[in-house]
């Protein structure tokens, strides 16, 4: 649970489950955390990868780097044949999606599984 507060100027954040404080002199800083807050809470939650082929991949978001590189859980990829249907999906497990290959990333919701 995070608490914000400010003093003279300086933004504070305190971690309660954590027990860290986290001081922050800028809006700089204070939009790094909220992004840093916005990917934990996508971790462990089904992510569906467009790719710059054409693919699709599905599977569950475990991290990502700062070249925007995902890696993906329990994932399957989805082809579309010459007459535009999705063929089966193919299992692929573990994945690691590089940066420059994704077009858009979106929550899935279609499939209902965790990688915990």
């Amino acid at each position: 649970m995070y608490k914000k507060g400010h003093k003279e100027g300086i933004v504070f954040i305190l971690n309660m489950s954590e027990s860290t404080v986290t001081v922050l002199q800028g809006e700089k800083d204070l939009e790094q955390l909220d992004g840093k807050t916005k990917l934990r809470k996508w971790l462990n939650m089904n992510f569906r990868i467009e790719m710059t082929d054409g693919r699709v991949l599905i599977g569950v978001f475990l991290c990502t780097d700062r070249d925007a590189n995902v890696i993906l859980g329990a994932c399957s990829e989805y082809l579309k044949n010459s007459d535009g249907e999705t063929e089966e999906p193919r299992v692929l497990g573990l994945v690691m999606v590089p940066g420059r290959h994704i077009v858009s990333i979106q929550l899935d919701d279609t499939q209902k599984m965790s990688y915990t």
